[in-house]
């Protein structure tokens, strides 16, 4: 095994554990302390932090992570790594259907309609909203919280698997 696709094997979990740690933030924290506070501060906090995830600390996690693990899969089946090859493959293809695109596709609309209203002043208006929306927005994340852990073990695997090929 070259040390390229080593390297690429342990770019691929680095990625995908950074991701998969994100959303596990969220479920175990994040939303919990939300849903604990005040509505309204709730609200205007979730907006605050949508409109400052899209930077260049996570760019490389969310977006690149079925990149690097295609690229590690392409590598191994190059090397011929079959089995390693086909756990990267589907690490990467699990982790885009199940989290990239719920998240382009649910979570993203659900932040954005979020931050386009105007945080209520009445308490009970806001609970309202805030309820709506972290009940349905923390499913979804739990999702992609799952999925995401399933790829990272599937790249452990895959790594586990370049190594026994190598002994």
């Amino acid at each position: 095994m070259g040390r390229g696709l080593l390297g690429l094997a342990f770019v691929s979990l680095i990625s995908v554990g950074a991701i998969f740690g994100f959303f596990y933030a969220w479920v175990c924290s994040t939303m919990w302390g939300l849903d604990a506070t005040d509505p309204r501060v709730a609200i205007t906090a979730m907006q605050a932090m949508n409109a400052s995830v899209r930077n260049g600390v996570f760019f490389p996690a969310f977006f690149l992570t079925p990149v690097f693990l295609g690229v590690t899969a392409l590598v191994a089946v190059s090397q011929r790594h079959k089995g390693a090859a086909a756990l990267f493959g589907s690490a990467a293809v699990i982790y885009f259907l199940g989290a990239f695109l719920v998240t382009a596709s649910v979570n993203v609309p659900m932040n954005e309609a979020l931050g386009a209203i105007t945080v209520p002043t009445d308490q009970a208006a806001a609970q309202e909203i805030w309820t709506a929306y972290s009940s349905q927005w923390q499913v979804w994340n739990l999702i992609r919280t799952l999925v995401s852990g399933l790829s990272l073990v599937l790249t452990g695997l895959g790594i586990f698997a370049l190594g026994r090929h190598s002994a």
